[in-house]
């Protein structure tokens, strides 16, 4: 059984920076992609990034493009998500989650597939960014 456990939300001014991580117990496969999702409130929940561990090709969202950048420790099975820059509007609970490809790329992932659909899910962390 895999499971994601995240870390490393809090409160931070804007302009500010957190960094998250995702730490994955168990066997996620040889091809798999991780990520995050986002999810404001009053809000759907949204694909933020993902890289795939084959080759850690990653795909950003538009809105955190150039501010988010996603990285990985595949020796510690963690996954990190650096976000700079931050903005009131990033204010959401960022859930990790992954799934093995089946031959997809991290574009793909990312814009096509739903949280509930991933075949992991961690319980969230919450990011709250004021003004």
């Amino acid at each position: 059984e895999v499971q994601l456990v995240e870390s490393g939300g809090g409160l931070v001014q804007a302009g500010g920076s957190l960094r998250l991580s995702c730490v994955a117990s168990g066997f996620l496969g040889d091809d798999y992609v991780i990520g995050w999702f986002r999810q404001a409130p009053g809000k759907e929940r949204e694909g933020v990034s993902c890289i795939r561990s084959t080759d850690d090709s990653t795909y950003y969202a538009d809105s955190v493009k150039g501010r988010f950048t996603l990285s990985s420790n595949n020796a510690k099975n963690t996954v990190y998500l650096q976000m700079n820059s931050l903005k009131p509007e990033d204010t959401a609970v960022y859930y990790c989650a992954a799934s093995r490809t089946k031959g997809y790329g991290t574009s793909w992932w990312l814009l096509n597939v739903k949280f509930g659909n991933m075949d992991y899910r961690g319980k969230g962390t919450l990011v709250t960014v004021s003004s």
